[in-house]
């Protein structure tokens, strides 16, 4: 006899469309309540305002809310079309529409990482991760570049239009750049090649619609001085955050900035390379991730969004122990107990320095102990082909 019964509700189903419920709830009591939410995605939908009324992009915004900073548009001028889209919407309605992907974004991510019964409670604990939390309350565009960028090289496997995700999301924000020379590493050339060629064009088109600004972009705003005096705040989590702190400024700052960069770069791509020989795909993704998060100039702890499928493969590989203390570390307590603010972080002792770099040496310290690993593994196999 069948059962009456309907078809089981998928959890993740659940979770995901949960969240999204809950950012709709918050984003329409935030707007009639005209409470202030949302600081970076008023500045996109200012940027939006810009294009749209023919002001400046990279001049003080004239359309940011009366509550929010005077943060300046940072992103390429690509990214500024697309948020014109923004304009139609109130600023709380605006950073519920960015809100609205997070939960999908963290599925999309998860999904090559962690096996599918554990993606429900991955998910849901991903929201008490700090990358996560910042960024939703934020209004970031990060989960939205990471699930773009992990569906372009671990889901879309027969998908002709590989590469190009990555060439757009690129094309909003440089850094993911880094994953064409991924995809150059691993010799899907044709894929590097569209990804290319998708950036020039996105970038083509903005100088084509906004071309003052694009000048302007790739001459002088691209630097980003606005940021120059908080690079050694806490809140940046790169390496040039940490010589900030830590180094005097001057030629030696420089020189160890410029001789760590390249360092980490050969020992990534090396390492990248080596993990897809030997089929594993993800930790050479994560690794390439992780490189690209040292290496910029600034990685605002919002940015870190990456550790989440990082413990979704650690759960995948049995190492609940490690996944738990590396959520617990990315929580956001090693931000909050360290002296910042006003130059405060050169003057940490050896243990709040620790603390306060923790993002980072925890990113250093995993990818010494992949290099081990792979060091371990040839030096097997070398005793097995001479014995």
């Amino acid at each position: 006899m069948k059962s009456s019964r309907g078809p089981r509700a998928d959890p993740v189903s659940i979770v995901v469309g949960g969240a999204m419920v809950v950012v709709v709830v918050v984003a329409l009591v935030w707007w009639l309540s005209d409470t202030p939410l949302g600081v970076d995605s008023a500045v996109y939908r200012a940027g939006g305002f810009a294009v749209v009324h023919g002001e400046s992009l990279y001049s003080p915004l004239l359309a940011l809310p009366e509550w929010a900073p005077e943060l300046p548009f940072t992103y390429p001028p690509f990214a500024a079309l697309l948020f014109t889209s923004l304009t139609a919407l109130p600023t709380q309605l605006s950073w519920g529409l960015l809100a609205l992907a997070a939960a999908p974004s963290l599925y999309v991510a998860l999904r090559p990482f962690a096996h599918r019964p554990h993606l429900p409670l991955l998910v849901l604990g991903a929201f008490a991760l700090q990358p996560v939390w910042q960024t939703v309350g934020l209004g970031q565009v990060n989960l939205v570049l990471m699930a773009a960028v992990v569906a372009d090289l671990l889901l879309l496997r027969d998908s002709r239009y590989r590469g190009i995700a990555i060439g757009i999301v690129a094309a909003v924000k440089l850094i993911p750049l880094i994953f064409l020379v991924h995809l150059l590493l691993v010799r899907r050339i044709a894929d590097a090649v569209r990804g290319l060629i998708a950036f020039l064009c996105a970038t083509t088109f903005a100088m084509v619609v906004l071309p003052a600004d694009s000048v302007r972009y790739w001459t002088s705003a691209i630097f980003n001085d606005h940021f120059a005096e908080m690079k050694g705040w806490v809140g940046n989590q790169s390496w040039q955050g940490f010589v900030a702190r830590t180094v005097p400024d001057g030629r030696t700052a420089t020189a160890v900035i410029v001789a760590f960069g390249l360092l980490c770069a050969a020992a990534a791509m090396w390492l990248a390379h080596r993990l897809h020989h030997q089929g594993d795909e993800r930790a050479a993704v994560l690794v390439t991730a992780g490189c690209s998060l040292l290496l910029s100039p600034i990685s605002w702890t919002h940015h870190w969004v990456w550790v989440v499928p990082v413990l979704g493969l650690l759960v995948a590989r049995g190492r609940r122990g490690t996944a738990l203390v590396v959520a617990v570390l990315f929580s956001g307590w090693t931000v909050a107990v360290v002296p910042s603010g006003g130059g405060a972080e050169r003057y940490w002792n050896v243990v709040q320095a620790v603390i306060g770099n923790a993002y980072l040496i925890a990113a250093l310290v995993a990818g010494l102990a992949l290099l081990r690993i792979r060091q371990k593994k040839r030096e097997g196999v070398m005793s097995d082909v001479s014995g």
